[in-house]
């Protein structure tokens, strides 16, 4: 079994890093300066008992490599960059590989299975930092992320216990699950906060609207009866744990915008609850405005974590008037 990560960034840097130190097989598809990187010098992954460059080979595109029966193909990018993903994989020949979307939201596992028959969700919890081009750190102990991991929509095969082991041997761990949708969307409303992270740092993710979206979501998914769970949660085994000289950046939207991506993956997680409610005649307006909010970050460039509290709710209210 080879582990393809296509995606370097916090989470595809750290989980292909200790793939690797662990002894797996292991090959990653970057871009940019952090493909640079890591066919320079490797990866540099930082933990609370870690500091390790780890090589591995690692390639620009899909096209670079020469895909095998064995190979389980991790998507690790953001969701607004998974169909293009998916489409230069068939290109290059992938058929019944297994796919893992290794992401969040629930839209990734719908848009493989249009292409791709063995797809797989994964819960992801795991605090992870891209610092710099070629340097990931990984804020938690004693494990170093826990994944719960299924086949999409259902099912847990000899795939998805092997993929589990291989994570546990590797200092995280792994839980295969034959349901884990609910998994998926438990984890979905604790990520509605991350567009408020992004604008305004800690203050904003633990605001009113913060609270807002969330009840909101779970109205707007036990009304269309949708299953949601939080046992995927085992603070047991995963402590949010700093990195010592390495201050957090935030959320994955935050990490997007400091990197400066030029997108951000709030129309796939409360863009997610909006649709559900469309679809079904329930209004979601808090989760409408924090769409409008991330739009507004990347394309008006407001710096990471500037919004106050006061000023994202004088925000909302001034979107609900309007």
């Amino acid at each position: 079994m080879r582990f393809v990560f296509y995606g370097l960034g916090a989470i595809g840097g750290g989980l292909a890093a200790i793939l690797a130190r662990s002894g797996r097989d292991v090959i990653g598809i970057a871009r940019g300066a952090q493909l640079e990187a890591v066919k320079a010098g490797g990866l540099r992954v930082r933990a609370p008992e870690i500091d390790e460059i780890v090589k591995f080979p690692c390639v620009g595109a899909p096209s670079e490599i020469d895909f095998r029966p064995d190979d389980v193909i991790f998507l690790t990018m953001k969701t607004q960059d998974t169909k293009a993903a998916l489409e230069d994989l068939r290109k290059c020949g992938v058929r019944d590989q297994a796919i893992v979307c290794t992401q969040n939201g629930i839209e990734n596992e719908r848009l493989a299975l249009r292409v791709f028959p063995n797809v797989y969700g994964a819960v992801v919890m795991m605090p992870v930092d891209f610092v710099k081009p070629g340097e990931v750190a990984i804020n938690c102990s004693p494990k170093l992320g826990v994944f719960n991991i299924g086949r999409y929509p259902q099912g847990v095969d000899v795939v998805a216990e092997d993929v589990c082991r291989a994570l546990d041997s590797a200092g995280f761990a792994g839980f295969p699950d034959s349901d884990v949708m609910p998994g998926k969307y438990g984890k979905l409303l604790l990520n509605l906060s991350n567009v408020l992270d992004a604008a305004g740092g800690e203050p904003g993710r633990k605001s009113d609207l913060s609270k807002m979206a969330s009840v909101e979501a779970k109205q707007v998914l036990e009304t269309c009866g949708i299953a949601y769970t939080t046992d995927y949660r085992r603070d047991d085994l995963m402590r949010m744990t700093p990195v010592p000289g390495v201050k957090r950046t935030g959320s994955s939207s935050a990490q997007s915008l400091v990197r400066g991506a030029g997108s951000i993956e709030t129309d796939y997680l409360n863009g997610e609850i909006v649709l559900t409610g469309r679809l079904n005649g329930v209004p979601a307006p808090v989760n409408e405005f924090l769409c409008e909010l991330g739009r507004r970050l990347v394309v008006e460039g407001i710096a990471p974590g500037s919004l106050s509290a006061e000023e994202l709710q004088r925000a909302y209210d001034e979107f609900r008037a309007a």
